[in-house]
C-alpha cells in the first residue's frame, strides 16, 4: 500500500519532472541541431500526456477513497515513466525508448480510461442496490390497503387532511344582493 500511495504522489510530480529531465538530458547527452526541434515538440507532448494520465488516475473513486493507485497503474504508468527516463539519455537506444514511450502512453491512457469506467460502473451498481433496498424497506413499513399507495409516509407522522367545500351558500339578504348588481341594471329598475 505504501508503494501505491507514493506512486500516486509521483504521478503529479512526474508530469513536470520528466519533461524537464528530457531538456536536461538533451543538454548533457544531446547531439545535433535537428534533435533540438524534436525536443521542442517532445517536451510539451510529454507534459500533456503525463498530466492527462495522472488526472485520469486521480479522479477514479477508488483511488480517491484509498488514496493509492492500483497495481495496474503502477505497472503500466511506471513503465511509461521508465521509457521517458530512457529517452532522456539520448543514446543509441533512444529510438527504442521513444517507440516504447509512445506505445506505453497509449496503453496507459486506455488502461486509465478502462479502470475509470469500470470503477464508475461498480459504484453505480452499488448505489442502485442500496436504492432498491431502501425502497423495499419503505414499502414494507406500512400496513393495510393504503400502505402501497403511500410508500414514503412513516407510521409515526401526523397527517392533516384539508377538504375543500364545493357547495355554494346564498345567505345574503335581498338588500345586499341589490348592491352587488351592476349599476346599469339598477338604473333600469329605477333605483
Amino acid at each position: 500500500m505504501l508503494i501505491r500511495r507514493a506512486f500516486l504522489w509521483w504521478l503529479i510530480a512526474a508530469a513536470v519532472v520528466l519533461p524537464i529531465w528530457l531538456g536536461i538530458g538533451w543538454v548533457i547527452f544531446g547531439q545535433g541541431g535537428w534533435g533540438t526541434l524534436g525536443l521542442v515538440i517532445t517536451v510539451p507532448v510529454a507534459f500533456i500526456t503525463l498530466a492527462v494520465v495522472a488526472l485520469l488516475v486521480r479522479i477514479r473513486p477508488t483511488v480517491r477513497a484509498e488514496r493509492a493507485a492500483s497495481w495496474t497503474d503502477v505497472g503500466v504508468v511506471g513503465a511509461l515513466h521508465a521509457a521517458v527516463i530512457g529517452i532522456g539519455f539520448y543514446g543509441d537506444s533512444g529510438a527504442f525508448f521513444g517507440v516504447m514511450a509512445i506505445l506505453l502512453a497509449i496503453a496507459a491512457f486506455w488502461s486509465s480510461v478502462w479502470q475509470l469506467v469500470t470503477d464508475g460502473a461498480k459504484r453505480m451498481q452499488a448505489t442502485m442496490v442500496e436504492f432498491e433496498r431502501l425502497a423495499a424497506q419503505q414499502a414494507g413499513q406500512g400496513s393495510g390497503p393504503d400502505a402501497a399507495s403511500r410508500p414514503f409516509i412513516r407510521g409515526d407522522e401526523e397527517i392533516i387532511v384539508i377538504q375543500e367545500r364545493t357547495e355554494r351558500t346564498d345567505r345574503a339578504d335581498p338588500g345586499e344582493r341589490a348592491d352587488r348588481t351592476d349599476p346599469g341594471e339598477r338604473a333600469d329598475r329605477g333605483e
